[in-house]
């Protein structure tokens, strides 16, 4: 396989976090070490409206050649509040940030409707982390991402008028970590012209397109001021929170690698992917199955058999 690209560049203001610094446990692989785990959110526009978060798992304070970690010193002055933010200084008093980070996934699994369901969220996983950086004057290079992907899949949806959405494309597949296992992703392209492209791949479980894409992050709360006229007295007033978040497509490689061959990937290399990933995912439920049981409440584990198929459905 190819060397897979997977890269978000995360830009703005910081606007607050939910870092905490804590120590490893005894049954960890280095127990007493001191880390940093949990979610920098960055307002990536002037508005402060478009806010992305990052998430953390384990950052210590050295590197594992033992030199200091930059990204460790700079969440550390974070906690410790050296470091201003919109929410309790206001976006002109917040310090600049910059996260070089990843699309990674958050998954687990949920009790849906009496049955188990494994749920994968797209978020921008770790990465370095940059205070007091020169903003671009282009508020969609702050939430870029950039990837490649084996494209499975490409989903049309008409506009609604009464929902007030637009038409799109969904486009289905998987993309890569720095290991090169696969994550079962979708993307929006919203542009006609993106959406009459990617309909055209015709791309299906067995017709896969490796691709090369990329486009911005939507990250943003909009709050609906609902006003109900009284015959007296004070007006209802009603404030409704809509949370809106998306990859949205903005281009795309213009000539797509050609499957299955030496120097691009192949189906064996996806296959083993695939049955690497279905270790992973028996393993996460083993876990999560084990966390229950501590707390009383255990469930069987059901076995999880690989993917034989020689079509790839994501």
């Amino acid at each position: 396989m190819r060397n897979v690209i997977n890269q978000t560049t995360i830009a703005g203001r910081v606007y607050d976090h939910e870092l905490a610094l804590k120590v490893s446990g005894n049954t960890s692989k280095n127990p007493g070490t001191e880390f940093i785990n949990g979610v920098l959110n960055i307002a990536t526009d002037e508005a402060c409206i478009n806010v992305v978060p990052v998430h953390f798992s384990y950052v210590t304070a050295t590197t594992k050649t033992g030199a200091p970690n930059a990204t460790f010193t700079a969440l550390k002055a974070i906690i410790d509040g050296r470091v201003k933010t919109v929410m309790n200084d206001g976006k002109d008093a917040a310090a600049t940030v910059r996260v070089d980070s990843a699309i990674g996934l958050n998954e687990f699994y949920s009790d849906r409707n009496g049955k188990e369901e494994l749920v994968s969220t797209k978020r921008n996983e770790g990465g370095f982390v940059r205070l007091n950086e020169v903003l671009s004057e282009n508020e969609n290079t702050r939430s870029a991402f950039k990837c490649d992907m084996v494209i499975t899949n490409v989903i049309h949806i008409e506009a609604d008028e009464e929902k007030g959405t637009p038409e799109k494309a969904i486009v289905k597949g998987v993309i890569f970590d720095f290991k090169k296992a696969i994550l079962p992703v979708d993307f929006t392209a919203l542009n006609p012209d993106a959406i009459n492209y990617y309909l055209s791949l015709e791309a299906s479980p067995s017709n896969p397109i490796f691709t090369q894409l990329w486009g911005k992050q939507i990250s943003q709360t909009i709050v609906t001021r609902i006003v109900e006229e009284s015959a007296f007295g004070e007006n209802y007033v009603k404030e409704v929170p809509t949370t809106k978040k998306d990859f949205v497509i903005t281009g795309c490689k213009k000539e797509s690698w050609e499957w299955d061959v030496e120097g691009s990937i192949t189906a064996a290399e996806l296959k083993e992917a695939i049955a690497a990933r279905e270790v992973y995912l028996a393993d996460v439920k083993r876990r999560q199955d084990e966390y229950k049981a501590s707390k009383a409440s255990a469930a069987p584990t059901p076995a999880m058999a690989a993917n034989s198929q020689d079509t790839f459905n994501f």
